[in-house]
């Protein structure tokens, strides 16, 4: 993994070793100020930088002429197809570093205008999300889970060792954070009961995972290779699939989830480049057993990702963090994932999000649900006011963070939270 040279923006806040957003992050997202309509910007210190603007401006050569950046998401950008997406960055870059492009730094006036405060705006789902898939690529956590639902012995499915098992999800209830989560109802059936009740699910979990978003779409009909699937992915969000463990423990078999992720996704508000993670590029873990041609990496496919988890109750002035893990754990990489998805001749869309999985590394404080970190409710977890928990409960608020690079040298994902509402 090589590091990044940290290059130096005109813009103060661009350069604190704390942001997450240093000028060689420039995650993209969507926002709005007051009694104004949603646009596209990036993050750039403590400011969204409205590319709307400089494109009306003509300081970005975007599309010759065809305004995207107007739209209140970011499809019609990524439709552009990868050498505009990195034209568009190399341009930032300029327009944002001392030395480059001054046209930004020398106008006063524009540059006050396209400078928005981080807390001055309003964030929305950064793309219209087409389709959404969920995966299980966490080897620790796949056995984790298996163990409790199975035993130790039998804890990993038969093909889970070839190929990364999804499930389609619903992009319907996919909100961006800090969207509040409603305690679902469903149907549960306690132990020893014959038959299930519908009640509010008492087992809320929270899922720490990554989100990869598809920018470039395929035929029906069409394969991929995985350079080719890892050429059609624009960036990556932190995500938090929210599970009702009660309702998914009576419905998941025979096909999986369904109800018991249905109801709430969160993603972070903004979408991390595939280009600005490049310096972080890392192998996925040995394989056990020697995987299928076509999803064998031609290369380095995966990311040194450091996340965590945060939870904070209702009457607790701080957080306590829970877990903290690494995206590097995931034994698929989501080029792996897309090529896997299209094997079949399935057409993938522009907006389609992969979950990545619950990323869980080797040691319990690195478990990404907290159904691993209280081995299904029987070791509850003690949190900072001496509060404990099993699952969520009312009021409870969940914070995710992922950064890579240490302090200084670093590009984060900003957060990706959530609180429980009471059930209906």
């Amino acid at each position: 993994m090589s590091q990044l040279q940290t290059p130096i923006s005109w813009l103060e806040s661009a350069n604190d070793a704390d942001t997450d957003f240093p000028l060689q992050n420039l995650p993209y997202g969507v926002f709005r100020q007051a009694g104004q309509p949603f646009r596209c910007g990036v993050a750039i210190g403590k400011y969204v930088l409205d590319l709307a603007l400089l494109e009306g401006l003509g300081l970005l050569d975007v599309a010759r002429g065809r305004p995207v950046f107007a739209d209140p998401s970011l499809n019609a950008f990524m439709s552009l197809g990868s050498f505009c997406w990195n034209s568009v960055r190399q341009q930032l870059l300029n327009l944002l570093a001392f030395g480059g492009d001054d046209r930004l730094q020398a106008n006063a006036e524009a540059a006050n205008r396209a400078l928005v405060p981080l807390n001055d705006v309003e964030l929305s789902l950064p793309f219209r999300v087409a389709e959404y898939t969920d995966f299980y690529s966490s080897r620790q956590h796949a056995f984790n889970v298996g163990s409790m639902f199975r035993d130790p012995e039998n804890a990993l499915p038969p093909n889970w060792l070839h190929m990364p098992i999804g499930y389609n999800g619903r992009a319907s209830t996919v909100v961006v954070s800090p969207s509040a989560i409603r305690r679902p109802h469903g149907q549960i059936r306690d132990l020893g009961q014959p038959a299930p009740a519908l009640r509010p699910s008492a087992h809320l979990d929270f899922e720490l995972e990554m989100g990869a978003i598809v920018g470039s779409p395929s035929p029906i009909g069409s394969r991929l290779s995985v350079e080719q699937a890892d050429d059609m992915i624009f960036g990556y969000v932190i995500l938090n699939d929210w599970s009702a463990r009660d309702v998914q423990t009576w419905e998941y078999q025979p096909l999986g989830p369904f109800q018991s992720k249905a109801f709430g996704t969160s993603i972070s508000p903004w979408i991390v480049t595939k280009a600005a993670l490049e310096p972080f590029r890392t192998s996925t873990p040995d394989r056990e057993i020697a995987l299928l041609d076509y999803l064998r990496e031609p290369r380095p496919m995966s990311y040194d990702i450091a996340m965590d988890v945060a939870l904070q109750p209702a009457n607790a002035t701080v957080e306590t963090v829970i877990s903290k893990t690494n995206y590097k754990h995931l034994y698929y990489s989501a080029a792996q994932q897309l090529a896997h998805h299209a094997v079949s001749g399935c057409a993938m869309t522009i907006g389609d999000l992969l979950g990545s999985g619950t990323i869980s590394g080797p040691t319990e404080g690195s478990y990404g649900s907290l159904l691993e970190l209280t081995r299904g409710g029987k070791k509850p977890l003690r949190l900072g006011n001496g509060e404990s928990r099993t699952f969520l409960e009312d009021g409870d608020k969940v914070t995710m963070r992922a950064r890579a690079g240490k302090k200084g040298n670093a590009i984060g994902f900003g957060a990706c939270s959530g609180i429980v509402l009471p059930a209906r």
